[in-house]
């Protein structure tokens, strides 16, 4: 297989529906970024008959069997002693032996995680990984972290956090010096944990030097509201929003359609509507938005959500591809190896 693009690691067994809307996600991708090239690691036979209904998809994959598959309520744990082999691990091994330059799966968050921070490590000057996402906002699209990876940080994780935010930003959205905001439970400087008060006091202390702009706190309106294009905050803080985020779109979507279906009138004021609320749906689709990716590892691996459509998972490939081609991981070298050498002056050491 000749590669002209970034080639993409697929865990074909992960997720709900898998490995169907995994292939039909990489045939949607290719549409996409026709250079780009996969490895698909599953049980071979399935995988070869639903490829080679595509011959497009046919001349841009290579095959691999993977001896087994890691289950969805497999305990992190479990999946580090007994996954070596899955479906799961290969396409991380690919990544951490330099076959593919990210692996993308739909399968159980848990140990992808774990089995992501086995093989590819963090680089120097980086203590955690966090898992990122990018959220709608009114103003267009933000970055959001940690979103559960770390459910307690401290001020030099969220200091560090900060800064893959603010690379993530640049290489996915395309914001050459992104706005950060750490998440509090008010705006003024006095209020929050000390961690967070030190994390604000190291970032404004390298003002100008990092790659970012650190607009202070921010509260829980001002994630959706588009204040910042980085929020930054602990994995516990993060999933809560997330989730509430999630359901509250959920639930504006139930009170829409029972609002339209409530009498005749509002039937046919939906008939007027129709248009205008189709973009309203698209813009909200959570299938845009679908790729958590886990920054601060030696290499890109990108969680797909488990019930994702074929939709939904090629732009999980689409978010692995971003990252590959607009060098991320050099960028965070660089960044951190600045730290580390005392180029820039330590925010921990400053205070």
């Amino acid at each position: 297989m000749v590669a002209n693009g970034p080639t993409i690691a697929l865990d074909a067994m992960g997720g709900d529906k898998a490995p169907e809307i995994v292939i039909r996600g990489a045939a949607i991708a290719l549409e996409r970024f026709p250079d780009v090239r996969f490895l698909v690691f599953g049980a071979g036979e399935t995988l070869t008959k639903l490829v080679a209904k595509d011959k497009v998809l046919s001349e841009a994959v290579e095959l691999r069997e993977a001896s087994s598959v890691i289950s969805a309520d497999a305990k992190p744990s479990q999946a580090l002693r007994n996954g070596k082999g899955s479906s799961m691990w290969s396409a991380l091994e690919a990544v951490k032996q330099g076959e593919a330059q990210a692996a993308v799966s739909a399968g159980n968050t848990g140990a992808l995680m774990a089995i992501s921070k086995f093989l590819l490590r963090t680089p120097t000057g980086i203590d955690r990984p966090a898992m990122a996402s990018i959220l709608p906002t009114s103003k267009g699209e933000t970055v959001m972290l940690d979103l559960g990876a770390n459910l307690e940080c401290d001020a030099d994780n969220l200091f560090q956090f900060a800064i893959l935010g603010a690379l993530f930003a640049r290489a996915s959205l395309a914001i050459e010096t992104p706005t950060v905001g750490l998440l509090n439970v008010g705006a003024e400087e006095l209020k929050g944990s000390d961690q967070i008060k030190t994390a604000a006091a190291m970032l404004r202390n390298l003002e100008g030097q990092l790659p970012l702009k650190f607009e202070g706190f921010i509260e829980g309106d001002d994630i959706i509201s588009g204040k910042v294009d980085v929020v930054v905050t602990d994995g516990f803080s993060g999933n809560v929003a997330l989730k509430t985020a999630e359901g509250t779109a959920r639930l504006f979507g139930h009170f829409m359609r029972r609002t339209f279906r409530s009498s005749p009138m509002a039937a046919i004021g939906y008939l007027f509507a129709r248009s205008a609320l189709k973009r309203l749906r698209n813009h909200l689709d959570p299938r845009k938005y679908n790729g958590a990716v886990f920054l601060g590892l030696n290499g890109i691996a990108v969680k797909s959500h488990g019930g994702s459509d074929a939709f939904g998972f090629a732009n999980a490939v689409g978010v692995a591809v971003d990252m590959s081609r607009y060098g991320f991981l050099g960028s965070v070298r660089a960044e951190f190896e600045r730290l580390q050498t005392g180029e820039l002056r330590s925010g921990s050491e400053s205070l």
